[in-house]
């Protein structure tokens, strides 16, 4: 783990401002449900950084470790919670009131996050924070403005520094981001960071759907079963037809 458990979402879907709208471009996350590597990272970044304050209550411990062939000793010794239990749900340590009172609104259940936003969404918000003395947390995001989310992520990522420039339109000039640039480094290098943050996002987007990777799978196998099936009942029918004509 690269630090202590903190919050890595908190606050992801509450922007600071209402009706504040994502105007980023959004980055291809390039995820793989089918990495199981990659699902196993991601699952302890999960642990790591994000069940300080969020849930996926809809996704058990035991399931998660099954699917991504994690042992029942890994599973209890670097994922559960303290106090949790194998067959319990995702479950966030951080009571509700709590956390309305740090971030104005209880944190989100993360079950199906990736659904409802959509892993390109998660990939570019948790790359684009970057630095707004301006705000209450010092800092703001390119696809959520004014989001309430602190940059939880600052030790390893760093924070970037906005690239700003002045346009002018019907006689007012006014400032535009045009892009993040280097700012204060942190721990992993871009490269390292983007990977960590798709495997989180590749976890994120396995818990909202599991059986995902094995819909795909069997789907495949389906799709050559109706292509043989009608194979056959088309040369059954010429057969059939063919003293008819």
């Amino acid at each position: 783990m690269l630090t202590k458990k903190i919050v890595l979402l908190a606050a992801l879907l509450v922007p600071g401002v209402a009706g504040a709208a994502a105007t980023a471009h959004l980055d291809h996350a390039a995820t793989d449900i089918h990495n199981t590597a990659s699902l196993q990272r991601g699952a302890r970044n999960f642990a790591s950084y994000c069940l300080g304050c969020h849930s996926a209550k809809y996704v058990r411990w035991n399931r998660v470790a099954a699917d991504l062939g994690i042992a029942e000793e890994q599973l209890e010794q670097y994922l559960l919670p303290s106090g949790a239990k194998p067959f319990d749900t995702m479950h966030s340590a951080m009571p509700a009131q709590q956390a309305t009172d740090w971030f104005g609104v209880a944190p989100p259940d993360l079950s199906l996050i990736a659904r409802s936003r959509g892993v390109d969404y998660l990939y570019t918000f948790l790359r684009t924070f970057y630095s707004d003395p301006a705000r209450p947390t010092g800092v703001n995001n390119l696809v959520l403005p004014n989001t309430a989310m602190p940059h939880v992520l600052a030790p390893v990522q760093g924070v970037k520094a906005a690239k700003i420039e002045l346009v002018t339109h019907d006689g007012k000039t006014e400032e535009h981001i045009v892009g993040l640039v280097e700012g204060t480094p942190g721990t992993l290098s871009e490269a390292e960071y983007d990977e960590f943050v798709r495997d989180t996002v590749n976890f994120l987007d396995y818990i909202g759907e599991p059986v995902k990777a094995k819909r795909q799978s069997m789907g495949v196998w389906v799709v050559l079963f109706l292509l043989v099936f009608w194979l056959m009942t088309y040369l059954l029918k010429k057969e059939y037809w063919k003293d008819i004509r």
